[in-house]
């Protein structure tokens, strides 16, 4: 039997494998599908078309699946999809997608999410993310996989955040943000590299020392973008052992709507 707490208010509709714990006074709604070995806390609510993966630990006082808070929103079927293995603190707040979008708001695998945190509709979250208390993501924010927010960090709706890119406490992120980039205030400014996140990852000795050189390229040279763009692929040509992680920032480069922070 799946062990839910005598407290704890399951619709009968709800798909729960029978390894899935619940937490006393927590509230499941009958479009809700949780996988094996996830654990929910106390008083939490899991609402909406909410897919959650396996081995997933919510904490008390978690929101999941509520509805946007979009005007347009009218009652449309979209969903909330959670990988595995994602840890969710306390009080965080996670809503469905909306008919404007995909319809999806999505979080990966392996993410560490402490405590308020939002994610608004139509996020897209990647994996190995680590968010600080109270980071909010707002409207159809998309983030790469091992992006760190500090603590406090807003995110402009629309906004892209790229692979290993890390925020400051309180930055406030209006443009979309590169790979490998470090930001911190309001209105968040490029400090460097993410050379830390990157040693501990695997990164070799020239990956790092290219992408100091793109972001001297971008940021450091008075460059314009498109200028920039082109020293970077210079650079790839004469650093072949680096060419991935160069490719991956020209990649972004390229698909960034907002513009980039600078």
């Amino acid at each position: 039997m799946t062990r839910i707490h005598p407290t704890a208010i399951v619709d009968p509709a709800a798909q729960l494998d029978s390894s899935v714990t619940v937490g006393a006074y927590t509230l499941i709604g009958p479009n809700v599908r949780i996988d094996a070995g996830t654990t929910i806390g106390p008083h939490c609510v899991f609402d909406g078309h909410t897919t959650i993966g396996r081995d997933n630990q919510f904490f008390q006082f978690s929101s999941i699946g509520a509805v946007p808070q979009d005007k347009k929103y009218r009652n449309e079927p979209t969903q909330l999809i959670i990988g595995d293995r994602n840890v969710i603190r306390e009080f965080a707040t996670f809503h469905v997608g909306t008919a404007q979008d995909d319809g999806i708001t999505r979080l990966g695998d392996d993410n560490w999410i402490m405590s308020y945190v939002h994610l608004a509709h139509d996020c897209k979250v990647g994996n190995n993310t680590i968010f600080a208390n109270n980071a909010a993501l707002a409207g159809h924010v998309k983030v790469g996989d091992y992006v760190i927010l500090g603590g406090f960090t807003t995110v402009h709706q629309f906004v892209q955040i790229g692979a290993h890119a890390m925020t400051a406490m309180a930055s406030a992120l209006l443009q979309d943000l590169p790979p490998y980039v470090t930001v911190a205030g309001n209105v968040a400014r490029p400090y460097g590299i993410n050379v830390e996140g990157l040693k501990r990852r695997g990164f070799s000795s020239e990956e790092i020392a290219a992408l100091r050189a793109a972001f001297k390229h971008l940021y450091r040279e008075g460059h314009s973008l498109a200028d920039a763009r082109a020293a970077i692929i210079e650079r790839q040509a004469t650093q072949p052992a680096a060419a991935g992680v160069l490719q991956t920032m020209l990649d972004f480069l390229d698909s960034a709507s907002r513009g980039i922070v600078r």
